[in-house]
């Protein structure tokens, strides 16, 4: 028998993981614990127990514990060699004390003789308490730093045994292999030689159990964490069935398994082949949640959820995902930026949109802070603010207090730096902070800064209520105001961001009313703008004078989500405040700023476009001078810059006039957009054409011959059908002028009749979901063949119109069976069309109006007769 006379106790100091989460102090210790000793042991033929008893220098059986700590846990994560973040190092980066120096040499009696010996008692041939006390005294040594580490990964089997013991019972055995292996992976050097041994696969099975203990689900995680730093295992961890177990953690209770979940899909989201992954199971919503929920001690999450959400917001469509969250990315411009703020001195104040507050009372309010706190003489009962409006104030009084006080980006104490580290970062903010952030920064004088901002608002600007937000914070007034600045890349994103507002049409309306004609305007007169901005500016100005956009107010002009405008209150005479008016409410003054449009100047900038342009920018300059044909009808200015050339120049579209040209065979997706868009240009210069033509005196100045050459040969081309009606329309037009005759001996009637109103009718014919749209359309098309029009009926049938005449033979009323029998005996006349009549299955549906003896059978019977049947 062993003695029994008590052992003194060994003394190891520790080194501290890290900061945040450290041991007690140096002076923790590992003390020698009494075990229950087994019963007749033999010494003759000594155990790996008594082996272990004997290493203790002939003492009572012992077993290597470690006292008790404050932390259940330590979180040893290590940042990774390519920079991936949610990691600190294992060794501790603090200055080094004396029990530290101490520390760091071996100790021969433990870190070679017990860590051997506990490593071997890890082996399949012990018992499972030998293997847990060995796995947890390993663990609680590998808390002691990197060297520590590197004395266990001397036994290359190790990391294969503790794997092993993640499938065991115990929840103890559990909790410290997944702690062990969250040590080791800690380490950059071993983190592969963890994955290679199978602990991904093995947590995964250890994580899908539901009665695992939250401390083997926090251990397991942060192993995952570490794990994931690395980017090769980021795919094995995104593919598995870990995902949907990570984003289900960020709803449990313990916010350590939280932030543990968080910090692996923050990892995760750094590759961005996890992306597609990653939101399709989910984890935007649950981000998004994480990230504004307001838990204590939720500070390393709320940062894990940030980071993930910003890597996934750099795809443009998982932006606007983000943005659907309540979430707006706002760019960090560096706390230093923010000093040149100056906030306005109002001598009574207005809310951020311009909406003036009137001072009714003669002498000043009771208190004397009208001015300050204005919400104290409002009388609810008589004005309604708009929830959008008290947002704005509240969120701009915010943002200016942080920016005076020099609070603005500052975290965990220390201001963020400027400069180039800045230059591309960005953070997520609640929209109502967020907007009032951007619209601050539109105020300040770094250019930079400026333009980021104005991009991140065109960004932003995804659904009608964040516009209306960016209108009622009054970003629109900065936005216009910056269209005069001296710098071309905030002029262009002060543009963009202004284009993307004005797809809303009550924001539209505030654009304009801001004065925004006459800057964009001198923008396109100048011959050095880039070509972006050009195009922005067209756009931009094309939406303000979109001619149909008087018809659209009238169907939309009502409330945009509950934007209600505000009406005069009628106040009690001690009030000494009331709203009176808001920027919506003040009439457009469109007369003298549109004016600027007429120019002769800006007109024959516009045809210089037409001439030298893409498709895209023509199509914009058409649009424009579509505004400038109905406001001047007589057409002085337009004719003076000779609009022919520009008109001819967009209707001889390269891309359908090079026939050499091999795009067509060898880039087919290419060939199809520019087509696309030289449709859209050719269309809108169409329409132009048609009102040109209203004025006589245009029609004198023109070749009409030239353009009616040219209309034809697109009529004829590959441009797609829904952009040749206005072509069809210009020619008829064209030749209705010239004193043609619009019989069916016209050429260009009949080519338009081909071309245009044949490919037309079967189109509908084929995607009408109107059975009386339908009907019409097939009997429109049997007059045309009845009218014996040469081509025709071969115009149908290369139109693929037979099959969508059986289908209406099978299921069509009365009137669309008889014409669409008439349509198919023409059509059978032709033997070459045979073929396909009976591929489109008429035979049956002719048998079956014969059989049933309908009323159209006497015509389905002779279109079988001249069929081979």
């Amino acid at each position: 028998m062993l003695a029994s006379a008590a052992t003194p106790t060994p003394f190891f100091p520790l080194k501290s993981p890290n900061a945040q989460h450290s041991l007690p102090n140096f002076n923790t210790y590992l003390e020698v614990i009494p075990v229950r000793t087994r019963t007749k042991t033999k010494l003759s033929n000594p155990t790996p127990t008594l082996i272990f008893s004997y290493a203790t220098k002939h003492h009572q059986y012992h077993c290597l514990n470690l006292i008790s700590c404050s932390n259940r846990s330590v979180i040893t994560r290590v940042s990774s060699d390519d920079g991936g973040g949610g990691a600190v190092d294992a060794t501790p980066q603090h200055s080094k004390s004396p029990d530290i120096e101490e520390i760091e040499k071996p100790s021969p009696s433990f870190g070679d003789g017990y860590v051997a010996l506990f490593v071997r008692m890890l082996g399949l041939d012990h018992d499972d308490l030998d293997r847990e006390q060995a796995i947890v005294a390993l663990w609680k040594y590998s808390l002691g730093g990197k060297k520590c580490i590197d004395a266990i990964m001397q036994f290359p089997g190790c990391i294969n045994l503790t794997v092993n013991l993640l499938r065991s019972k115990s929840s103890s055995s559990c909790e410290a292999a997944a702690g062990l292996l969250r040590s080791i992976s800690s380490v950059n050097l071993y983190r592969e030689l963890v994955a290679e041994s199978g602990a991904i696969e093995e947590i995964t099975g250890l994580l899908s159990q539901p009665s695992l203990t939250p401390e083997v689900k926090e251990q397991s995680m942060c192993t995952l964490w570490n794990l994931s730093v690395d980017e090769k295992l980021r795919v094995k961890i995104a593919n598995s069935d870990i995902l949907p177990l990570l984003i289900k953690s960020l709803d449990d209770d313990d916010i350590k398994l939280k932030e543990a979940a968080g910090g692996v899909l923050a990892n995760l989201a750094l590759s961005q082949i996890n992306h597609s992954i990653m939101v399709e199971a989910g984890v935007i919503q649950k981000l998004a949640k994480a990230l504004t929920a307001d838990l204590e001690g939720a500070k390393v999450l709320r940062k894990e959820a940030r980071n993930a959400l910003l890597e996934l917001a750099k795809d443009e469509y998982y932006r606007i995902l983000v943005i659907e969250e309540g979430l707006i990315p706002v760019p960090m411009i560096g706390a230093s930026a923010y000093k040149s703020f100056k906030p306005g001195l109002y001598s009574w104040p207005s809310l951020p949109d311009g909406t003036e507050i009137k001072q009714t009372s003669k002498g000043p309010s009771k208190y004397g802070a009208s001015e300050v706190l204005l919400g104290l003489n409002i009388d609810d009962k008589n004005v309604n603010i708009e929830e959008t409006k008290m947002k704005a104030v509240v969120a701009r009084s915010h943002q200016q207090f942080l920016a005076r006080i020099g609070a603005i980006e500052i975290e965990n104490g220390e201001k963020s730096q400027s400069g180039c580290l800045s230059e591309h970062r960005l953070t997520l903010l609640p929209w109502v902070d967020g907007v009032a952030r951007l619209v601050l920064i539109l105020e300040l004088e770094d250019e930079s800064a400026i333009s980021r901002a104005a991009e991140s608002i065109a960004d932003a600007s995804i659904n009608e209520h964040i516009r209306v937000a960016f209108k009622e914070a009054g970003a629109i007034k900065h936005l216009v105001r910056l269209l005069g600045h001296n710098n071309d890349s905030v002029r262009l994103s002060a543009t963009q961001a202004l284009e993307r507002l004005s797809i809303s049409n009550h924001v539209c309306q505030i654009i304009e009313a801001e004065g925004i004609i006459d800057p964009l305007v001198n923008t396109l007169k100048h011959l050095q703008t880039s070509e972006s901005l050009i195009e922005k500016s067209l756009n931009l100005l094309a939406r303000i004078l979109d001619p149909s956009k008087e018809m659209k107010s009238k169907f939309y002009d009502g409330s945009v989500n509950g934007s209600k405008k505000l009406s005069d209150a009628t106040k009690n005479p001690e009030d000494s405040a009331v709203l009176t008016g808001n920027m919506s409410d003040k009439p457009i003054s469109n007369v003298n700023a549109r004016e600027d449009v007429l120019d002769t100047a800006f007109i024959a900038r516009l045809v210089d476009i037409l001439k030298n342009s893409s498709p895209n920018l023509q199509r914009k300059a058409s649009s424009v001078l579509e505004f400038v044909t109905i406001n001047d009808p007589s057409m002085d200015s337009i004719i003076s810059v000779d609009i022919e050339s520009g008109l001819a120049a967009v209707f001889q579209q390269k891309v359908l006039n090079d026939v050499d040209s091999d795009v067509e065979d060898q880039q087919p997706e290419k060939y199809v957009l520019e087509v696309e868009e030289a449709g859209l240009a050719i269309s809108t210069a169409s329409r132009l054409l048609t009102k040109l033509l209203d004025s006589p005196q245009f029609f004198q100045s023109i070749n009409s011959t030239h353009f009616t050459k040219l209309l034809r040969e697109i009529l004829k081309s590959n441009v797609p059908l829904h952009y040749k009606d206005w072509v069809a329309a210009s020619l008829v037009k064209l030749s209705s002028l010239s004193d043609s005759k619009l019989d069916s001996g016209n050429p260009i009637n009949m080519e338009v009749t081909l071309y245009e109103t044949i490919p037309r009718l079967i189109e509908k014919m084929k995607t009408s979901f109107s059975p009386d749209a339908k009907e019409a359309a097939v009997m429109e098309l049997n007059r045309i063949i009845a009218e014996g029009m040469v081509d025709s009926t071969r115009a149908i049938a290369s139109e693929g119109g037979i099959f969508p005449l059986v289908k209406l033979i099978e299921d069509g009323s009365e009137g669309a069976v008889e014409a669409s029998l008439g349509i198919l005996y023409n059509l059978s006349m032709d033997s070459e069309n045979h073929s396909a009549i009976i591929a489109a299955g008429a035979v049956p549906a002719l048998r079956r109006i014969v059989q049933l003896q309908r009323p159209q059978w006497p015509r389905a019977l002779h279109v079988l007769r001249t069929l081979p049947t």
